[in-house]
């Protein structure tokens, strides 16, 4: 499969070294000069390509890039895109980071906002794991305590297309619903960042309470940040799934 992404930071830049492993052409984009570009594909072992080339070609684009970062991409990014070419949103939207987006802040649901911003159709994917999770938890399938990652879409052809990545990627896939749903596994929600198996995780999806997110996202942030030192990834998780308990 040929796979563009649009970002190459701590989730991105997994994926990319995750999907090239699993032997598929991927290619990165990212706001660095072509020098720092190429260093980064071959550090991760994929291809460098500007950002009209990265959209081109392509079975699946994934924007592994900040809520904020959404609407700077190029107005006519997608124009010649077909649109059989499946979008993957991973973006989670924190104020701190992402100022204030009024219509997500008012309610609406991030991957709707994004997917309107782009003009297209989204699969949200990849958002709900801590980048130390998807970096080192994959396991083989049929493992025990495999970890699970929810997606969320309309389309169903498509949705199963991101579910064979996700499992090669080294999760089970729990599947949480239309686009609409994709609140379940934003932040401030039970299945956001607390590495559940797939059985644990669609309990967490069904227990999600859509107002209450926010105000527990931005209580974690402000706990987590007046720490002393930042805890370790093991803590991370513990004190996410405390905020539920």
């Amino acid at each position: 499969m040929k796979i563009g992404i649009i970002g190459t930071g701590a989730i991105g830049g997994t994926i990319a070294k995750k999907m090239a492993a699993a032997g598929h052409q991927v290619k990165i984009n990212n706001t660095s000069d072509m020098d720092k570009l190429n260093a980064r594909a071959q550090e991760l072992g994929v291809t460098a390509a500007d950002q009209k080339e990265v959209v081109k070609d392509v079975d699946v684009i994934i924007l592994a890039i900040p809520t904020i970062a959404i609407p700077k991409l190029p107005q006519d990014l997608f124009a010649d895109v077909p649109e059989e070419v499946i979008v993957v949103d991973t973006s989670n939207y924190y104020p701190f980071r992402d100022a204030d987006i009024e219509e997500i802040k008012n309610g609406k649901i991030e991957s709707i906002w994004v997917s309107e911003q782009l003009g297209r159709t989204v699969i949200k994917a990849f958002n709900n794991l801590l980048a130390e999770t998807l970096i080192s938890g994959g396991k083989d399938a049929g493992a025990e305590d495999r970890i699970a990652m929810a997606i969320a879409g309309d389309d169903v052809e498509a949705k199963k297309v991101i579910a064979t990545l996700v499992d090669q990627a080294g999760y089970d896939v729990v599947d949480a619903g239309p686009l609409s749903e994709s609140w379940r596994h934003q932040p401030g929600t039970p299945a956001y960042c607390t590495e559940l198996n797939a059985t644990a995780l669609k309990q967490a999806l069904a227990d999600g309470v859509k107002d209450d997110a926010p105000m527990l996202r931005d209580k974690a942030i402000a706990e987590l940040s007046a720490m002393s030192s930042y805890p370790a990834h093991p803590d991370v998780v513990k004190f996410n799934r405390a905020l539920f308990a």
